[in-house]
């Protein structure tokens, strides 16, 4: 039976068809998830920082400048890539200096590490983003239906697969 012939309901929900055959295909339906997740949280963290104030950050520079403000420590390049789960650092350290040159982070160095912080004008930034993440976005959650419990078996769901992509990565270098 042909998946078009099936029950909507039925049906597989994938961006790559030719991963989806035979045996696994729903790692196909997974991925299609990832990506369109993926695109949508990354358009709305540009939209959200722009409201919030900044319209000229990228996706990864907002990651950053979150990560950096998250639990007002300062952090390393070699943190921060670590806790975003970044190969290359090249692309966070570039993030590092436009926060940097706009005013958004501090750097100070100890020994041979660079640390960075983020400023007064990026707390204040973090701040205006968070009040309409939770105006748009978290006031908006009840009507999912999804409960705070479903979202964290999600989240450790998600970090689990990221394991798995990572050690399938690794497998796949060495051939």
């Amino acid at each position: 039976m042909s998946d078009t012939s099936k029950p909507l309901s039925e049906r597989r929900i994938v961006s790559s068809r030719h991963l989806a055959e035979g045996e696994g295909w729903e790692a196909s339906e997974l991925e299609y998830g990832m990506i369109i997740a993926y695109n949508a949280f990354t358009r709305w963290m540009s939209r959200c920082m722009a409201a919030a104030g900044n319209a000229e950050l990228t996706p990864l520079e907002i990651l950053v400048l979150h990560n950096t403000n998250h639990r007002g420590r300062a952090k390393r390049l070699t943190d921060i890539s670590f806790l975003l789960n970044i190969e290359d650092s090249h692309t966070v350290n570039y993030a590092l200096r436009k926060l940097l040159k706009s005013g958004l982070l501090e750097a100070e160095k100890r020994g041979k590490e660079v640390f960075y912080r983020t400023s007064k004008e990026g707390t204040d930034l973090c701040d205006a983003y968070r009040n309409i993440r939770q105006a748009c976005f978290l006031d908006g959650l009840p009507r999912t239906d999804i409960s705070g419990e479903e979202l964290r078996e999600i989240a450790k769901s998600l970090r689990a697969m990221s394991g798995q992509y990572d050690q399938a990565s690794r497998a796949a270098a060495s051939l």
